[in-house]
């Protein structure tokens, strides 16, 4: 038998963890079991594999800051069904829908002002799917740049608070999760704007891919307008209640389940049968992303024993390289990661390998705020990974509903898209204060 060092096992892992996502077996399965077999063969028999089993499933289940995961997730299935996605979008299209491009740039919006109650860019992206994929057509917008445009806003979803990614990245990091949300404020709103810009920019390019509505009377957009209170009155209650220090970000997520769910109850979409059916999506999903989490714990423990994160991280600044070139080399990695992992898989698998280099890397500002930037950054980047071809994952969502356009053609849309969010990279990496401003700002 070859005898192998803690290091090369623990550097082995990753091509065999790889073969095993090609092979498609389950992310979380696969971490679980490479860091199973790996804790075996660093200890040398099965003891501290199965005692870590124990500990290990108790610690991820019963933590008290991922039970903010399913509150999200249920807030944003009785958004659904209270109609708020339809109200948004019906909304931002009364006030944007005659522009050129205008009726897209309403979905942007609708995207964005969903994804404050919703915290997931799949979710996000299949909701605002079923309301705008039918206005584009009435209104002769090309099949590939609509569904571009929708899966390009669907990311949105994990980027505008509150966002289930950030609250991991928060708990693998131990961030606050108030800061980071806040710290994401400007990025979001500057995606959005991007998004709009790109579309106003598509359709000048190719006139033919949009078509033009009548504008609406100033009376039919304040009724459109009026229609979104509940979601604006949901926004400030869950975020406005977390920055005043009424509620935690946990507290603040069951405060907006609870008034997501008065409202779909009031608006008629919450009977009793919707109501086992959100229980039991939230309750699928909620086991999805906590098995994912348990397996990565499962992973990101063999590899500290197997010391791969402190060995790279020596390695990386013995090369003596600029820590600027060494982000940008890691966001590469997330773009070419994103091409075919989801981004909680990405998150979970990455960050505890990537943030103890970038800790010890010098970029002018104090530990916490490196955290913070960093977190951003790296959402945005796996956010890119959604749509990037030729796996994107929201790519695939987006392609799922509407059949009748080849996926060859929203693939040459998104590009415009991807290139949007390239330049908003560039900006928030020469620029840090953009992403940090609110946070020095309130605290």
């Amino acid at each position: 038998m070859i005898d192998l060092s803690n290091l090369e096992i623990g550097l082995l892992s990753f091509p065999v963890l790889l073969i095993m996502i090609f092979l498609r077996v389950p992310i979380g399965l696969s971490m679980f079991l490479t860091g199973l077999v790996g804790l075996y063969l660093i200890n040398n028999g099965w003891n501290v594999a199965f005692a870590k089993l124990k500990t290990e499933t108790y610690s991820t289940f019963s933590s008290y800051s991922l039970s903010i995961v399913p509150m999200f997730i249920l807030m944003g299935h009785f958004a659904t069904l209270g109609g708020m996605s339809q109200a948004l979008f019906k909304a931002a299209e009364a006030f944007l829908g005659h522009r050129r491009g205008g009726v897209a740039m309403a979905a942007v919006g609708a995207c964005a002002g969903f994804g404050s109650i919703c915290g997931s860019s799949l979710a996000t992206a299949a909701t605002m799917s079923q309301v705008a994929l039918p206005e584009l057509r009435r209104y002769g917008y090309s099949g590939g740049f609509s569904t571009a445009t929708l899966a390009a806003g669907g990311t949105l979803g994990i980027l505008i608070p509150p966002s289930v990614i950030l609250v991991i990245y928060a708990i693998l990091t131990e961030q606050n999760i108030a800061k980071l949300f806040l710290a994401a404020f400007i990025p979001g709103i500057l995606a959005a704007v991007g998004y709009m810009i790109t579309i106003s920019v598509y359709v000048r390019m190719h006139p033919g891919s949009a078509g033009v509505r009548e504008p609406q009377p100033m009376r039919e957009r304040m009724r459109a307008l009026a229609d979104v209170w509940p979601v604006l009155l949901v926004f400030i209650a869950v975020v406005g209640g977390i920055y005043m220090g009424i509620f935690t970000p946990t507290e603040g997520a069951a405060v907006g389940a609870f008034g997501t769910g008065l409202i779909a109850l009031i608006n008629g979409g919450l009977t009793r049968v919707t109501f086992v059916e959100s229980f039991i999506a939230t309750a699928r999903g909620t086991a999805m992303i906590f098995f994912i989490v348990l397996g990565a714990g499962f992973y990101n423990g063999f590899l500290a024993q197997s010391q791969v994160p402190q060995a790279l991280s020596e390695w990386v600044v013995g090369l003596g390289l600029s820590p600027w070139v060494v982000l940008s080399l890691i966001l590469v990695l997330y773009l070419v990661f994103g091409c075919v992992m989801d981004s909680l898989s990405m998150i979970l698998l990455t960050i505890p390998i990537f943030f103890p280099i970038i800790s010890t890397l010098d970029f002018g500002m104090n530990t916490e705020e490196v955290a913070i930037w960093f977190g951003i950054i790296v959402l945005i980047v796996v956010e890119v990974g959604l749509i990037t071809p030729p796996v994107g994952m929201n790519l695939f969502v987006i392609n799922s509903m509407d059949r009748l356009t080849p996926m060859i053609e929203t693939y040459k849309a998104v590009m415009h898209f991807v290139a949007s969010d390239i330049i908003r990279v560039i900006l928030l990496l020469a620029f840090p204060g953009i992403t940090l401003f609110l946070v020095r700002l309130l605290h």
